[in-house]
């Protein structure tokens, strides 16, 4: 058994499960918007702007990114993991991903939600 000195016990099957179901969501999103490029072709700003208008769209965007940010996060983890063996500098870097996530998310609400 390999030990990890300094590191909590690791949660695979949740971090495997989240990436999958967070895959699956931007891969639906990716269709939903092609299908959308597809069949309105929205060219023109005004467009756009009205099919963002619609709350179902935001809340998808936003799950959309939400997703994004979730499978973002366990993958640098898991790099981070591997290759930055100081703990102090792992720990760094893992506080600055989490710190720049977290102010994705909040900038992603207020764009969507501003207008």
């Amino acid at each position: 058994m390999v030990e990890q000195s300094g590191v909590s016990t690791h949660h695979g099957f949740r971090d495997w499960l989240l990436q999958r179901v967070s895959a699956v969501i931007m891969v639906t999103y990716t269709l939903l918007v092609i299908a959308i490029l597809v069949f309105q072709s929205p060219l023109q700003y005004s467009e756009w702007k009205e099919l963002f208008s619609h709350q179902w769209m935001r809340f998808a965007s936003f799950i959309f990114l939400l997703s994004l940010f979730i499978h973002a996060w366990i993958g640098m983890h898991d790099i981070l993991i591997d290759y930055v063996h100081w703990i102090g500098i792992r720990l760094g870097l893992q506080a600055a991903v989490i710190f720049v996530l977290a102010v994705y998310t909040v900038w992603s609400f207020q764009i969507l939600w501003a207008a």
